[in-house]
């Protein structure tokens, strides 16, 4: 890997913005120049799978990862058994063993699609439950504990924020996390050489202690590197929609909704996530600030984020399948979907279901249809929809009042979609 490769990485977290917090910038920006280092990110299972707001931290490690260096990503399986306070204003519910070893296996699969576990320098993937499970509870305590001073754990902001916030307090199997954390840094820098953590923001607590215990420990100096969270404009966290989190599973989110939320994303939002998420380059997103300026009901920066994060995050195959979902509401003509794809798209429109044999022998006509689907008050309201040329199955205009519904109008397996003017749906289910 060439040197002036390895001399970008920082200046490129730095454009993106992807830097809140570093430990010794000079001597951290000169040992990414001189050597390839190793740098890890821990994500704890508190679920089945990642969500957005764990992707800014994963798209850093791709970054170094491509920058020439060698990033270890961390699955927590000890320390999920019990939950980082940060960021939290109670305490988390304990999850079960077996609880935990469903949700390491579900984010593990997830991991590999961002990182190159082939490559010359390939990611390195570990789980913390496997050097954690050797230790002995007093052990532990003599060896590790030992050198963590109270009133330095008391004032991470972690501690205090939940001290000074909760009536409740912090227990002592919360308040211990803060060993764990630092000690799979000690780990880390034994077993592979690791020098830098990264994470959000809300680590850098759990970073600078595992940084004091490296030192207390004699393993050398440590580094660390943190990105914000993932917040718009006025605060609010990103990635969170009525429904719930935005994951990367399209078991949990579809490629559709994914594409959809970040098409939707508010113009004064929109800079900040192409920087942190996307592989745009800094002229593209230039480029696109401008296009934004001169014409912004262009929606083109919209458009790209949302194309580079849905092939990123489901692949060619999940974003044509997103794009087409997409244009679907825009009028394109519907046909060869699935149930669940249709049902996705048209979560919220009046749906009714009917027997399959109704689209036997003669069919159903196009007036009872409106009407079955409740875009037509009567009969009559029906026909003048479609002699003013307001009636439509799966966006193809209907014109001819004698058209008859068969399965040839299934545009999945069980459903017709009727449209009447520009925006009425309604859905016909035949089961």
């Amino acid at each position: 890997m060439a040197a002036n490769t390895l001399q970008n990485i920082y200046s490129e977290l730095d454009w993106r913005g992807s830097i809140h917090q570093t430990t010794d910038r000079e001597r951290l920006c000169s040992l990414l120049a001189e050597n390839p280092q190793t740098v890890y990110a821990g994500f704890d299972p508190t679920s089945d799978g990642l969500h957005i707001g764990n992707f800014v931290p994963l798209m850093m490690l791709r970054r170094f990862q491509k920058a020439g260096h060698c990033p270890i990503v961390l699955a927590g399986g000890a320390t999920g058994m019990i939950g980082d306070p940060s960021g939290k204003s109670e305490e988390r519910n304990l999850l079960s063993a077996e609880q935990i070893e469903h949700n390491l296996q579900g984010i593990m699969d997830e991991l590999g699609q961002f990182l190159d576990f082939e490559s010359a320098r390939p990611a390195i993937l570990v789980n913390n439950y496997d050097w954690m499970k050797e230790w002995s509870y007093l052990t532990f305590l003599r060896d590790v504990g030992k050198h963590f001073p109270v009133n330095q754990m008391l004032a991470k902001e972690s501690v205090k924020s939940r001290l000074d916030q909760s009536e409740a307090g912090m227990s002592y199997t919360e308040f211990s996390y803060m060993l764990l954390q630092a000690y799979d840094f000690v780990h880390l820098r034994q077993a592979y050489g690791c020098n830098l953590q990264v994470g959000g923001s809300d680590q850098w607590g759990n970073i600078t202690a595992g940084i004091e215990l490296g030192r207390r420990m004699g393993v050398g100096t440590l580094h660390g590197l943190t990105c914000p969270l993932l917040t718009k404009s006025d605060g609010a966290k990103m990635g969170k929609t009525e429904q719930g989190a935005i994951w990367l599973s399209a078991e949990k989110t579809s490629p559709y909704a994914f594409y959809q939320y970040w098409f939707n994303t508010d113009d004064a939002d929109i800079d900040n996530c192409l920087r942190l998420l996307t592989e745009l380059t800094e002229e593209e997103i230039s480029a696109l600030g401008e296009d934004r300026q001169t014409n912004p009901q262009n929606r083109q920066s919209q458009q790209r984020l949302a194309e580079s994060l849905t092939l990123l995050v489901h692949g060619q195959q999940g974003l044509t399948g997103a794009r087409r979902a997409s244009e679907v509401l825009f009028g394109a003509t519907i046909s060869e979907m699935s149930d669940s794809d249709l049902t996705e798209i048209f979560a919220d429109v009046p749906s009714e279901k009917l027997s399959r044999d109704t689209l036997g022998g003669e069919g159903l006509s196009i007036v009872d249809a409106l009407c079955q689907a409740g875009l037509a008050k009567s009969r009559s309201d029906a026909r003048r929809t479609v002699d003013q040329g307001g009636a439509y199955v799966n966006n193809a205009r209907i014109e001819n009042l004698d058209y008859r519904l068969g399965p040839g109008d299934l545009a999945s397996e069980t459903v017709v979609v009727l449209r009447s003017g520009k925006k009425r749906y309604a859905l016909l289910k035949f089961l």
